[in-house]
């Protein structure tokens, strides 16, 4: 069968930029059913007939979990290629041999990193890589470890990644893969691409009972979205791109700072404020380490954000001294009994629209600030004392607007 017909519809674009070498980086995310793993094992062996110096390393978290899964999924996939003829299956150790060639298809566990590091291919170079499950992985570092001892030797590489989106948007993963990197190509898939006789008619059926019983589980567990826990503080967001266009008709600015050195990070943030419609849009932000106020003030001058107003933490008031000395107008929040809790829900109820690209520190620290939960999972009243330093910022910058409102109340 033609790889083109074996491939689900909603991945021949996606296979077209692999086999162009497009990216070397490739994050396919999608729910039940939505053909990811197959397409990614129909793909790499083709890969490997293409480059007769390549070999593959496919990876799961734990070793066990291999040969039931993706060892599977690699021999079916060679079956529905019509190739299993050319490949030889073996267990001890586990891998895919090309008989041509005497290229690899290797299987390993990352649980046992030593034996990762020490894999050496017969000739040429591991060239693919796949991570299967990446969600299950202990986060960025660790696969780029890997990486890091299979990406050597050889001029080309793919690196492809699958997933389920976990339901926490907080999750590692789900933040990870909407993090803008020129040399990955991010791609979503559902049942619903699939064509229906594949998956089975009762495929559909349970889908859509789920659907009917639970929307919100259906959403996560079928369309692959992270709907969150029900415990993320801030639910009203807009993660998108802010244009030049928005920047320009920006007039109404807010800005607040959070003084911090190490290992609280100071924060400031520039923010524009939408009154008819309640929407606040994050334009920028410094977000550092170790930087003196000399060093904070310079930055906020040489961008020219001395224009307005800046609210700061009132604990640091020689800080503030500092930064009027400069030429910077700041002053010093108000704070005042039920301040901090009157600013969060304040915040609560407007749309916050981020761009990742513009505010990173500030999308990683809202649109990861849950609640805490007891020991039971009950949500813990009260607001987290941990990873708010843009968001305090933040609070400070709109002190203005919602201390006048709670006032007059």
């Amino acid at each position: 069968m033609r790889l083109s017909d074996a491939l689900g519809p909603a991945f021949h674009e996606l296979a077209r930029d692999v086999f162009r070498h497009g990216h070397t980086h490739y994050d396919l995310a999608g729910g039940r059913g939505s053909l990811k793993s197959s397409a990614v094992s129909l793909m790499v062996p083709v890969l490997l007939v293409r480059h007769p110096e390549a070999h593959a390393l496919v990876m799961r978290k734990v070793g066990n979990t291999l040969r039931d899964s993706v060892y599977a999924q690699y021999i079916w996939a060679v079956g529905m290629l019509g190739m299993e003829s050319f490949w030889d299956a073996r267990v001890q150790p586990m891998e895919l041999i090309y008989r041509p060639t005497g290229q690899k298809i290797m299987f390993r566990g990352a649980d046992d990193p030593m034996k990762i590091k020490s894999i050496k291919a017969p000739f040429g170079y591991i060239a693919v890589t796949h991570f299967e499950e990446k969600d299950q992985f202990a986060g960025r570092a660790e696969i780029r470890s890997i990486l890091q001892s299979t990406m050597r030797g050889g001029d080309v590489f793919w690196n492809f990644e699958s997933y389920n989106p976990p339901i926490s948007r907080d999750n590692w993963a789900n933040l990870d893969s909407r993090e803008d990197r020129p040399d990955r190509l991010c791609h979503r898939s559902c049942y619903l691409e699939a064509p229906r006789d594949w998956l089975g008619e009762q495929f559909f059926l349970e889908a859509e009972r789920l659907r009917e019983a639970d929307e919100r589980a259906w959403r996560h567990e079928y369309m692959g979205e992270a709907v969150g826990t029900g415990g993320n503080v801030f639910e009203k967001l807009e993660v998108r791109a802010i244009s030049d266009g928005e920047l320009a008709r920006s007039d109404r600015i807010y800005q607040g700072a959070d003084f911090g050195w190490y290992p609280d990070a100071f924060a400031f943030i520039r923010a524009h404020y939408d009154a008819a419609r309640e929407r606040i849009y994050l334009l920028d932000e410094h977000y550092v380490n170790r930087e003196s106020n000399s060093e904070t003030g310079a930055w906020i001058l040489a961008r020219g954000y001395g224009d307005w107003p800046v609210t700061c933490d009132s604990a640091e008031p020689k800080s503030i001294a500092d930064w009027r000395d400069m030429g910077i107008p700041a002053r010093g929040a108000v704070k005042g009994p039920g301040s901090v809790a009157y600013g969060f829900k304040w915040l609560q109820t407007r749309t916050i629209v981020i761009d990742p690209a513009r505010t990173p520190n500030a999308w990683r620290e809202i649109t990861g600030y849950e609640y805490e939960r007891d020991r039971e999972g009950r949500v813990v009243s009260g607001y987290p004392d941990r990873d708010d330093h843009a968001i305090s910022a933040l609070r400070y910058a709109f002190e203005p607007l919602f201390t006048r409102r709670s006032t007059r109340a």
